[in-house]
């Protein structure tokens, strides 16, 4: 008897605090609330995005944008040689779209008249150059020399057609090289030649053309040049 009553005790006892402590696990869950994770990604990043250098790629650095701006044809047919031999500071590379603020179009007005050329017109003209590019060499190849300060200083272009003509051979023709006056004397010209002909001979071109005045003949000379005929032009209006 005794027995039975003590069982009914602890049975009713063990029963009240497992009642306490699930009113407790209850009231616990309920009552929770969860954490904000604190991060300062929130107030750093608005500050970033706001920023003209972020926004705008034209407030890069011209070396930064380099990254962002396609060539106009691969990086790898520029001459290594070229690159070394360049005062210290100085790079050489394709032309892009990103050069329109780098100087380009005013290194080719010491060449010749080049008028008055909008972001969006030279944009086009890259995209127009940049689509004859066939993956065989044919196309326009226009390089640049940029100084330290990643401003063009120097420009080039070798322009690939196809013939029939030797065995349906490719020809490369050099045009519009140009120097900052105030970097002539720094061998860039030769440079610019150098890594001319080195793309062309690697697209597979049988020869390269030139034409030049007769006060420039020594200097294309030394580039391995020689007189060829004789240019004739006709101008249209």
């Amino acid at each position: 008897m005794i027995v039975i009553l003590l069982q009914k005790y602890l049975s009713s006892t063990l029963a009240a605090v497992e009642g306490q402590r699930g009113k407790h696990r209850h009231s616990s869950v309920n009552n929770y609330t969860p954490k904000t994770p604190t991060s300062t990604f929130p107030s750093i990043l608005p500050s970033l995005h706001d920023s003209p250098a972020f926004t705008d790629p034209h407030h890069l650095n011209p070396r930064q944008t380099e990254k962002m701006s396609p060539p106009l044809f691969p990086p790898s047919l520029i001459s290594p040689q070229v690159s070394s031999a360049l005062p210290e500071g100085y790079i050489i590379r394709p032309l892009q779209k990103s050069d329109y603020s780098t100087g380009f179009l005013d290194v080719l007005r010491v060449l010749t008249t080049v008028g008055e050329i909008s972001e969006e017109a030279f944009g086009k003209r890259f995209d127009e150059m940049s689509s004859s590019q066939t993956g065989s060499g044919v196309g326009y190849h226009v390089l640049v020399i940029l100084n330290g300060e990643g401003k063009v200083v120097g420009t080039g272009a070798l322009v690939v057609e196809r013939k029939f003509i030797h065995e349906l051979g490719l020809v490369g023709h050099i045009e519009d090289i140009a120097v900052a006056k105030d970097q002539q004397g720094k061998k860039l010209g030769l440079r610019i030649i150098q890594a001319l002909d080195y793309v062309a001979e690697k697209v597979g071109c049988y020869k390269s053309i030139l034409d030049c005045s007769e006060a420039n003949e020594g200097f294309y000379v030394k580039c391995g040049f020689k007189r060829a005929g004789l240019e004739m032009s006709h101008y249209y209006s």
